[in-house]
């Protein structure tokens, strides 16, 4: 179980993932705070656990000032999930700066920055779990996702860099790197294929789920399953680390 005297913080709180982060953390005992930036999707999430400790946040996890302002009110944090994040898919001609830049912004400035915001009170306490929602994306290459790859690739750059930082402390850094996951994100993945080949919604998932041995999308309950061990006191000695969920495809 999470050490439930702190806070458990989820980024991207009111995404698929981000719902069951949360419901795996209450679960846990935690006393969970989720960020987003839609106040009506938090409220959405506060009812949804009216009878747990559940707090919904409105914060730009991209804004140095909004994340510091949040975080200061947050201490102590015992838990940071850094799961905020988008995905967009063109190939490296096609892609602009601005999709780049945006990438980079919510998928991997924004944990570096939620990271910060946490670790100096995680280390005085010498206490504390930091778990980086990443990709497969983030282990290898793939077609038409310069920009989403690059981006997960530095958030898994960061994991391990903070983990050398805390070795040997009461604090851990580690990732999750599932493959496609049953989510609006994925969906969303799903449709533009579909517009763009013709293909039906049924045929397209088909096509993503070939990513992997499983054959089917991830469950978010899944991913949520694995950062809830990375978050508890069984994980006291697993630090640097990123949990491939996908089947098998990457064995490393």
């Amino acid at each position: 179980m999470s050490d439930s005297r702190g806070i458990a913080v989820v980024t991207g709180a009111t995404g698929g993932i981000g719902r069951a982060l949360v419901d795996a953390l209450v679960r846990d005992g935690c006393r969970v705070v989720g960020l987003g930036r839609d106040r009506e999707r938090l409220d959405d999430l506060e009812r949804e656990h009216a009878s747990a400790p559940v707090t919904g946040l409105v914060c730009d996890i991209t804004d140095e000032d909004d994340v510091a302002a949040t975080f200061a009110e947050l201490d102590p944090v015992s838990v940071l999930v850094n799961n905020a994040g988008i995905s967009e898919t063109a190939p490296v001609a096609r892609t602009s700066l601005a999709d780049w830049e945006a990438h980079l912004r919510v998928n991997a400035t924004s944990a570096f920055l939620a990271t910060r915001a946490v670790l100096p009170g995680m280390r005085d306490r010498d206490h504390g779990r930091v778990v980086f929602v990443a990709s497969t994306a983030g282990l290898e290459g793939t077609r038409y996702t310069s920009a989403y790859t690059a981006s997960k690739h530095a958030m898994l750059g960061l994991a391990r860099s903070v983990a050398a930082e805390v070795a040997g402390t009461g604090v851990t850094s580690n990732a999750v790197c599932p493959t496609f996951v049953r989510s609006p994100m994925t969906e969303r993945s799903v449709a533009r294929i579909s517009g763009r080949t013709g293909r039906g919604v049924e045929e397209a998932e088909a096509a993503l789920a070939t990513a992997s041995p499983l054959g089917r999308l991830v469950e978010p309950a899944e991913v949520a399953a694995a950062v809830s061990y990375l978050a508890s006191s069984h994980a006291a000695a697993v630090n640097g680390q990123s949990l491939i969920i996908d089947g098998g495809g990457i064995q490393r």
